[in-house]
């Protein structure tokens, strides 16, 4: 292949427009995006005039643009959950290599499907399980390869959602129905089934897995509460989910402290006080949490037997101030604590010295997933160019093991915690 990779992008939400695009400006040597397609004609103006890209170039759906001659080397298929099988496989068999954002599919056998049309096409496929690439787990993962704490026989690890992320992603916003995209722990959590594998190098034999939605339902509402928080809720005061508050008073993520990015060009291209005040009133994002469509989790357990009879417990949980992923890794001759939240890793070798590394003295760069999401599309790039794939951390083939996880914790889950065996998964 040619020194540079030229790149179709499908989908320009935040992760096509704002995550993934922006790499080809980091390395214009290696990447150019030559084609581009969403149903929003605003952002689709906006990223052609961005990147130079004629309108020839520009589609009004990725149906659209499948349905042209191959027109680049890879495509990044940025569109909606449901919608990835139905892009990815005509992909693969007009040429494409892919860059597919999770989840592959929230089905099982459009997950294998994939896969196999990949093998056939003899096409790269890499899910954007980004924290492989992050300076954090690379390191996590180096330690324990060393093997300081000898043996793995347990890990906890945990999510902590943050309690306006949950209410933003998963109450409000396009991934609160899993009729409409997937179950949350396949979304949200295929990531931490997929870095569990990783750092343990195990394979899973069985899954159990407890989890419901506790508190953004209707008859957990309190009293007074409004169908929209902008029409006189009487709760507001109180209530710390309120749509208001998250998107224009909040320190953090709101448009008067001056914040411009996500989540709130989610609700506006270009916010403003008056563009967030108008989708507040108008739009999902404003609607009271106690009274959506919403059907996912806000909690769930995840028990895993890998098949050395050594054991990984995972919780997601919504109700955290903070957002940020723990992991303690615990072996034969010592344990590790690590925590993204803090980028600090603390090894404690049985008997030993307590050793403790910062990862922000080590790494350059811990924006996007920790730094992970611009170095697994440069390693993808880099991997094009030279025609190797042996030194990608990540594969299809790898990737998928983490959606059979999460699937099999979804299915646990529904029955009420029943042991899910994973070759039934995995074989169908």
């Amino acid at each position: 292949m040619s020194k540079k990779v030229t790149v179709a992008i499908a989908g320009l939400g935040s992760r096509g427009k704002d995550t993934y695009a922006p790499v080809a400006r980091i390395i214009p040597d290696k990447m150019e995006i030559v084609a581009i397609a969403d149903i929003d004609r605003e952002k689709l103006e906006e990223v052609a005039k961005t990147y130079n890209i004629p309108e020839d170039r520009c589609f009004n759906s990725a149906e659209e643009m499948l349905a042209q001659d191959k027109l680049a080397d890879m495509m990044f298929i940025c569109t909606q959950d449901r919608q990835h099988f139905g892009h990815a496989i005509p992909a693969l068999k007009k040429g494409y290599h892919l860059l597919l954002e999770k989840p592959i599919s929230p089905d099982l056998n459009e997950c294998r499907e994939i896969v196999k049309v990949a093998h056939e096409t003899k096409r790269q496929v890499i899910v954007c399980h980004v924290l492989r690439y992050t300076p954090f787990y690379s390191k996590l993962k180096e330690i324990i390869d060393s093997g300081i704490i000898g043996e793995i026989v347990s890990v906890q690890a945990i999510e902590n959602v943050g309690y306006w992320h949950q209410a933003h992603s998963f109450v409000r916003g396009n991934w609160r129905n899993s009729d409409l995209s997937s179950p949350m722990i396949l979304q949200k959590c295929c990531h931490d089934m997929d870095i569990l594998l990783w750092l343990t190098g195990k394979t899973c034999n069985t899954v159990t897995s407890f989890g419901d939605t506790y508190l953004f339902k209707a008859e957990k509402a309190p009293a007074g509460a409004a169908l929209r928080c902008t029409d006189g809720c009487k709760a507001k005061e109180n209530c710390p989910y309120d749509a208001e508050k998250i998107y224009i008073t909040n320190k953090a993520t709101g448009i008067l402290s001056g914040n411009t990015g996500w989540p709130l060009d989610v609700l506006a291209l270009h916010p403003t006080v008056e563009s967030i005040r108008h989708a507040l009133k108008t739009g999902p994002y404003g609607r009271c949490v106690y009274h959506c469509d919403n059907n996912v989790v806000d909690h769930q357990v995840v028990n895993m037997r890998m098949e050395d009879g050594s054991t990984i417990s995972f919780t997601m949980c919504a109700f955290t101030d903070k957002i940020y992923r723990h992991t303690k890794v615990m072996g034969t001759l010592g344990e590790i604590n690590a925590d993204m939240g803090t980028n600090i890793i603390d090894v404690y070798p049985f008997g030993g010295r307590h050793e403790r590394i910062d990862i922000t003295e080590i790494a350059e760069n811990l924006s996007g997933h920790g730094g992970g999401d611009v170095r697994m599309v440069e390693d993808f790039i880099d991997s094009l160019i030279s025609g190797r794939s042996d030194n990608l951390l990540t594969s299809i083939d790898k990737s998928v093991e983490s959606h059979f996880i999460a699937l099999a914790a979804e299915q646990s889950r529904i029955l009420g915690g029943k042991p899910i065996s994973m070759d039934s998964i995995r074989n169908g």
